[in-house]
């Protein structure tokens, strides 16, 4: 399988046409045509579902499709990076939860990149899960993993931050006149819980010692893994989201207001790589930054 036919591949699936395909990647349409009946061939199954003006993706395809892009993605970058050589350039990937304490990371990136213009940055949004995913299969440098996480595959930096947990919730609410939030208040409230808090099991879980024996006790009545469309959810009033601080619009024109959990519960956060990683010079300058910069905070 060449990474040629793979770029001829995505070409189609995103034109939607031979036609269009060929003339974007100035092939004729025959060779074009040959080339991807050889992939399935070479595959073993139909990529494409063939109409008279169009070409539509079959399951196959579309799970060619996710690889595809990986692959050309991580060849793209590679190859960047190598022609780049007589100073410091290439893209650094980096993906976390949604959490205030990403601008200790971000900041940094500022920094680097008013010194190297060069360096590019990627930023991926997503839970635990997502992250550690996309770190195990390459397609991430580095990963931001907010507490409890399973740190025993990766290297890890721990981030000078911490997030504070409490209860999103509608200003209309009763509770919305408290300073803060007990269990008792919540154990017969329709609750909104992070799917990743959930995952985690009980053993070494804070949400479950801080719950004590009334964690099997709660009503949850819906999950998310990032909590705007949860912060949807609340203001409809279906319940109340278990979220972090300063993610969500509290601010005087929003509907919504946030109460810190008491006793207060506060996880810190972990930067992450894979154990082993070989950084191209542009991650290693931020891990070094990153490292001089938390190491003496």
């Amino acid at each position: 399988m060449e990474i040629r036919v793979l770029r001829y591949f995505l070409t189609i699936a995103r034109e939607g046409s031979i036609t269009r395909a060929s003339n974007v990647l100035h092939l004729t349409q025959p060779t074009l045509s040959r080339q991807i009946h050889e992939l399935e061939d070479e595959l073993g199954s139909q990529l494409f579902i063939r109409g008279s003006h169009s070409m539509t993706l079959t399951r196959e395809g579309m799970r060619l499709r996710r690889r595809a892009e990986e692959i050309v993605s991580m060849v793209d970058k590679v190859q960047f990076e190598f022609t780049q050589t007589d100073r410091i350039t290439g893209e650094i990937d980096i993906g976390g939860g949604e959490t205030a304490a990403m601008s200790l990371i971000t900041d940094t990136c500022t920094e680097l990149h008013d010194l190297y213009p060069g360096i590019h940055f990627n930023l991926y949004s997503g839970n635990s899960e997502d992250v550690t995913d996309r770190l195990d299969r390459g397609l991430l440098d580095f990963g931001i993993l907010i507490q409890p996480a399973d740190l025993s595959r990766y290297d890890s930096l721990r981030i000078p931050a911490a997030e504070t947990w409490g209860v999103l919730m509608r200003k209309d609410s009763p509770l919305a006149s408290q300073k803060g939030i007990t269990k008792d208040d919540l154990l017969d409230l329709p609750l909104i819980f992070s799917r990743q808090v959930l995952q985690s099991g009980t053993s070494g879980n804070p949400y479950f010692e801080w719950f004590g024996s009334d964690y099997g006790k709660l009503n949850i009545a819906a999950t998310y893994n990032l909590i705007y469309n949860a912060s949807l959810l609340v203001r409809s009033g279906l319940g109340y989201a278990i979220t972090i601080d300063h993610l969500a619009d509290v601010s005087e024109q929003s509907s919504l207001c946030f109460r810190p959990l008491e006793p207060r519960l506060e996880l810190g956060l972990d930067l992450v790589w894979k154990k082993y990683q070989v950084f191209s010079p542009a991650a290693e300058l931020l891990l070094s930054r990153l490292r001089e910069k938390f190491l003496t905070e």
